[in-house]
This record gives C-alpha cells, sequence and structure tokens, in this order.
C-alpha cells in the first residue's frame, strides 16, 4: 500500500527522529550508569541513579514506542512491507524486544531510584552501585545500533512471504499485458 510522499516523509521524519533520539537517550543513560558505578563522589551516585529512572520513563519509554509505532506505521506505506524483507522483520524484531525489555527493566530502575533517595550514608554506596543499568544499556546501544545498520544497509533477502506476494504482483503484471491479453 503506497501512501503519500507528504505523509510518508513526515512517517519516515517520525522514525527518524523517535529512533536516533531513542539511540542517543541510551548511550546517556549508559554514561550516567558507569558515573554510577564507578563513582566515589556519594552525591553523584545517587544523583545518576535518580536521573536513570526519570530518563527511562520520561525519555526511553516513549521514544521507544514512538520508534516501534513509528516503525509500524512506515513500513505499511513502503515498498519493504513489513514482512516481506527479513532486514525489516529483524528490525521490528529487535525494537519489540528492546523495548519490552525496557518496560520491564523499569522496574528495577525504579527500585535502584528509590534506594538511591533513602541512602544517606557513604558507606550505603556498595549496597547501591549494580552493574545491571550497564549491561542493559550497553546490550540496549547495541541492538540499536544493529537495527539501524539494518536500516542503512538493507541487507537482501526476502521472506517467504514477500516472495510469493512478489510472485503473484509479477503474474498479475504479465496477465495485464497487451500481449497476454490477445492469446487470452
Amino acid at each position: 500500500m503506497a501512501t503519500r510522499p507528504r505523509l510518508r516523509k513526515f512517517a519516515l521524519t517520525a522514525h527518524v527522529i523517535s529512533s536516533v533520539g531513542w539511540l542517543g537517550a541510551v548511550a546517556v543513560f549508559l554514561a550516567l550508569s558507569v558515573i554510577g558505578l564507578t563513582s566515589t563522589d556519594g552525591p553523584a551516585v545517587r544523583a545518576c541513579y535518580v536521573a536513570m529512572e526519570a530518563i527511562g520513563f520520561f525519555v526511553l519509554v516513549p521514544l521507544s514506542i514512538a520508534a516501534l509505532i513509528s516503525g509500524l506505521v512506515q513500513s505499511f506505506g513502503t515498498k519493504w512491507g513489513l514482512l516481506r524483507h527479513y532486514w525489516v522483520v529483524m528490525k521490528l524484531l529487535i525494537t519489540v524486544v528492546a523495548t519490552v525489555i525496557l518496560l520491564l527493566y523499569m522496574q528495577s530502575l525504579s527500585h535502584l531510584s528509590d534506594l538511591a533517595r533513602e541512602l544517606t550514608a557513604p558507606s550505603d554506596l556498595d549496597e547501591l552501585r549494580s552493574p545491571s543499568p550497564v549491561l542493559h544499556a550497553g546490550a540496549g546501544l547495541l541492538l540499536l545500533i544493529g537495527a539501524a545498520s539494518l536500516s542503512v544497509y538493507k541487507p537482501p533477502g526476502m521472506t517467504r512471504y514477500g516472495q510469493r506476494r512478489q510472485n503473484a504482483r509479477r503474474r498479475d503484471e504479465a496477465a495485464s499485458t497487451p500481449a497476454a491479453r490477445s492469446r487470452a
């Protein structure tokens, strides 16, 4: 299903902005999580965990959902389709998995943020420090870089569904040519 050029460009712009924004927000989150894990400054460590929760709820979650929705809209309005090419299917899976993991992880992040607000003694920092945000953000960053790379390189390969659709379209086009109609 083809869309009008203006609508298609708007959808593409929304998808690129939300996807790049999500990638950038994950990079910021990763930086904060590394500081939270390695810093010896108690107030800075606590501030990092509180900030990571805010970034998670107000930046990461909305951008991940926007990237997913705008990607779906984009797939329905372009020749690539949603299930015709392996790279689109892989990008969809990456986005869905990353979004679901993010949504599930927000509970753990809220716990760490609450803990950061409650702890005041410098000796409590060891209880607060967790490698989990670093690991989640690092893995998320790799997934999003992979998804972005798929969009740029668009590796060849059609799904079986895509091959069937392509063959059916070719048959329809061949049947509608003047030579095919004169044979019938």
